[in-house]
């Protein structure tokens, strides 16, 4: 899953990047307003991460400049603990959520997940689609089988992008856009070694290629 974190705190900013990415996001940085909203009206990303208080254009006319172009790329804003007005400045601009700072990084991935998951219609907690089961937290899926399976970290973003978008036609593009960052090498043979992976791990039968427009997510029969 691809995230966008716009915030302007350095030091906050290598923090949540390395607890985020080792949690399976790919992430992408703006560390100002104007940035950050060009940057979300691009394509490919699951959730923005928007701190309110950001130079160049506030945090708050971001959110309400994306809602105005139905950009509906889901939000989770970052406050002064304090500011209650923030916050609800925030929910009548289109935030999905929000969290006062200082927070603990696991707090925030523990609601970006919920939120993912929200978006995606998929209840809360292990994501189990076409019988199996991903348990996010360890990046371990168990089969139906009943084994337990070990992924990469490139292998559970993609299976987890799959589980939740099962039935639908995912092009390699599409694929590389949510399961890279900006800087990374997306070509569309990289998708094929992974999807190929992902085959001999858990069984060929559960990616289905269509030839001439990618891929779906079948799981088992």
């Amino acid at each position: 899953m691809r995230l966008l974190l716009i915030e302007d705190d350095a030091a906050l900013v290598e923090t949540l990047c390395r607890d985020l990415v080792t949690a399976g996001y790919a992430v992408d940085v703006a560390q100002n307003g104007i940035e950050g909203e060009y940057m979300g009206n691009e394509s490919g990303y699951d959730v923005a991460v928007l701190d309110l208080g950001l130079p160049r254009r506030s945090g708050l006319e971001v959110l309400k400049n994306w809602r105005r172009a139905d950009n509906r790329l889901p939000v989770i804003v970052l406050t002064a603990r304090d500011a209650w007005h923030e916050r609800v400045d925030g929910f009548q601009a289109g935030a999905d959520d929000y969290l006062g700072k200082p927070f603990h990084p696991e707090e925030l991935i523990a609601r970006i997940n919920a939120l993912m998951h929200r978006a995606h219609q998929q209840p809360p907690g292990l994501l189990q689609t076409g019988g199996l089961v991903l348990d996010e937290a360890r990046q371990v899926v168990t089969t139906a089988a009943g084994n337990k399976v070990d992924l990469t970290g490139t292998e559970f973003r993609l299976l987890r992008y799959f589980l939740l978008n099962p039935g639908r036609v995912l092009s390699k593009s599409s694929l590389a856009e949510h399961v890279y960052d900006f800087d990374s090498d997306k070509g569309s043979n990289v998708i094929e070694v992974y999807v190929r992976r992902l085959r001999k791990k858990l069984g060929e039968e559960l990616i289905e290629t269509r030839r001439g427009q990618g891929y779906v997510f079948r799981g088992t029969p």
